[in-house]
């Protein structure tokens, strides 16, 4: 009987197994690490066949303006990336900066992102390497990747042009187009932002 009733529970757990050990990041990548406040956190896809996208980025269709498609390019200069050159930026220890309002951070975010909304980026940019004289002086100036919700939202992007404004070199930014919408859509782990 314990025999019959191991061999049920494998048979049932089988594809579950399976199923998680096939929704990987790339064929060889299963996850990734990222250092956060908290501590390393697993960056890797929900193994869940019946997951769905967040309910606040499964509309299609919104009012433009605000919610208008973004360029694919941003500003000369500023490279767009997508969610695999996101996942080795953050590997690498990359600064990920979520440009959105505080509200949508605690939502949900990127792991190991930093929360510097969009408005208030030209006034931060002592946290990104550069020194306020007369003026911004961002010689010192990190590589960073902003997002914002997905390829319809425009905080990034005001994000990068007032960094742009205020002399940081486009060279050092990258832009995730497709945000959270993107990440969600296809199921890399989201955490809540913290304050």
């Amino acid at each position: 009987m314990k025999k019959l009733l191991a061999l049920a529970l494998a048979f049932c757990l089988a594809p579950m197994m399976v199923q998680a050990e096939g929704v990987k990041i790339t064929a060889e990548i299963m996850s990734v690490m990222a250092n956060t406040a908290n501590g390393k956190i697993e960056i890797k896809r929900n193994p869940d066949g019946e997951a769905t996208i967040n309910p606040a980025f499964a509309k299609t269709s919104r009012k433009c303006p605000p919610f208008c498609i973004q360029p694919m390019e941003v500003a000369p200069g500023v490279k767009t990336i997508g969610e695999l050159e996101v996942v080795q930026f953050i590997e690498k220890g990359g600064l990920v900066i979520d440009a959105r309002t505080v509200e949508w951070y605690v939502r949900g975010t990127i792991p190991s992102s930093k929360n510097i909304p969009f408005t208030q980026v030209a006034d931060r940019l002592n946290e990104l390497g550069c020194t306020k004289g007369a003026s911004w002086d961002c010689a010192g100036a990190k590589e960073v990747m902003l997002f914002c919700n997905g390829l319809w939202c425009g905080q990034s992007p005001s994000a990068i042009r007032a960094m742009l404004r205020e002399g940081y070199p486009a060279s050092k930014i990258l832009y995730y187009r497709n945000g959270m919408q993107g990440w969600e859509s296809v199921g890399l782990t989201v955490v809540e932002g913290e304050m």
